[in-house]
């Protein structure tokens, strides 16, 4: 299938019906019959209606072979029993009766057992679509492997939402296959290559080299891809796109780039941005940085609000605390220094940072990061963050202040905010 098989627009300012994205999914019905089906969705850390998008697919999907759901996690920890029926809006009731068909699976990153290599991108391959990105600290070639689910599957398709992205510039598509169930290699060099081009260079922008090389790697994907993808709104949808990964994707991030970014006059001095209690870990509530860094100013201040978090990351929070939080220059201008960590790791610590520059062997951030959460003072002393007790915040304080240079943001981490282009 090429091109777009279904799509659905809300008219701006409304939302699409449940009938209309039940009329939109309904051409998905019939094409994979007595096929086995894997269908790759998010997990908490994405806002979007995934209790009616499931029942609704499972309802299309009802004569396939075999259906199975797995969470594409990247790096991100694997969801429990409770923890995916809570996704799903599932009572355990139901999963073992009207869905005991469908299967629900994590993606295991960092199991060998689980992955198959598919492909090598040659280095020179990296290097041409890195462009004037490149950097030696990216390697040689990198080994593409993918969750074997989805080799072992007669079909893939791809459920998720499509949002400015720190990494890849609008998320969605084929970004759930790398890194979405990839291994390592992929998550490392695509999150490496985001940080080397800056968030504030890639955030918003639909061409970048991490999508260019996310696409080459899916070139090598055997088993056929459909994507759904979705542009969300508040609680609701927007937008729905269903047809091949490239076209369906392009749909969405042209949508995406209309409704999901807020152009500003001028750069605020502060930034109060408070992260919803979906992002549990700082590797995700980092978010709360990404979306507003490119409308905050040379020396000004933006504080994470986040009275809920406890964990900066249970997967990489070993290293996180070993190296802290620093720009691209920070670990360039001392590469011996960390050479043996993993660059996906590297490339967060860049971007929850920002940018900086580092002369004569001292690190200037071209902004202040503080963080108001329950990570201690003394944890963020070490991870080279500031510190507020959330406690002593009151959200309504930053609020209305536009002119005085300050900007409250209530839920951050999915509307980028921009300066205009000349302001």
């Amino acid at each position: 299938m090429k091109g777009l098989l279904a799509q659905a627009q809300s008219a701006p300012g409304q939302l699409l019906s449940t009938d209309t994205i039940r009329q939109t999914l309904s051409a998905l019905e019939g094409r994979f019959t007595r096929q086995k089906v894997l269908v790759l969705i998010p997990d908490h850390t994405r806002t979007l209606p995934l209790p009616l998008l499931f029942r609704l697919l499972v309802e299309v999907l009802h004569d396939t072979a075999q259906l199975d759901f797995m969470i594409a996690l990247g790096t991100h920890p694997a969801l429990d029993e409770t923890q995916m029926f809570r996704l799903l809006g599932l009572g355990a009731e139901e999963r073992h009766g009207a869905f005991a068909r469908v299967g629900l699976r994590n993606h295991e990153w960092q199991n060998p057992t689980a992955l198959q290599t598919i492909a090598v991108i040659p280095q020179e391959r990296v290097k041409a679509i890195a462009g004037g990105y490149w950097h030696p600290t990216l390697g040689g070639d990198v080994q593409v492997r993918l969750n074997k689910a989805a080799l072992e599957a007669e079909q893939i398709i791809i459920l998720g939402p499509t949002f400015p992205h720190e990494v890849v510039g609008f998320s969605g598509g084929a970004k759930y296959l790398f890194p979405g169930i990839s291994g390592p290699e992929m998550i490392d060099v695509t999150h490496w290559l985001g940080a080397l081009a800056g968030v504030r260079g890639t955030i918003g922008i639909k061409d970048t080299p991490v999508r260019a090389l996310i696409h080459e790697a899916a070139q090598q994907v055997p088993t056929p891809i459909t994507l759904i993808s979705l542009v969300v709104q508040g609680s609701g949808i927007s937008g729905i796109f269903v047809g091949d990964h490239l076209s369906a994707w392009e749909a969405a991030a042209n949508l995406s780039k209309e409704v999901h970014i807020v152009w500003v006059d001028r750069p605020f001095k502060l930034v109060l941005s408070c992260a919803p209690p979906i992002y549990d870990e700082l590797w995700t509530a980092g978010k709360a940085m990404y979306k507003l860094d490119p409308a905050l100013a040379d020396g000004g201040e933006l504080i994470i609000y986040a009275p809920h978090l406890e964990t900066v990351s249970l997967a990489h929070g070993k290293y996180i605390y070993e190296i802290g939080y620093h720009s691209v220059p920070y670990f360039l201008g001392q590469w011996e220094r960390f050479a043996h960590l993993p660059l996906g790791v590297i490339a967060h610590s860049t971007h929850v940072r920002g940018g900086g520059t580092w002369v004569n062997g001292q690190e200037h951030p071209r902004v202040k990061v503080t963080l108001a959460s329950r990570i201690s003072p003394e944890d963020c002393a070490t991870l080279n963050l500031g510190y507020l007790d959330p406690d002593t915040l009151n959200p309504e304080d930053f609020a209305h202040k536009e002119e005085e240079g300050v900007l409250l943001v209530r839920k951050a981490g999915e509307t980028l905010y921009r300066v205009k282009e000349g302001a």
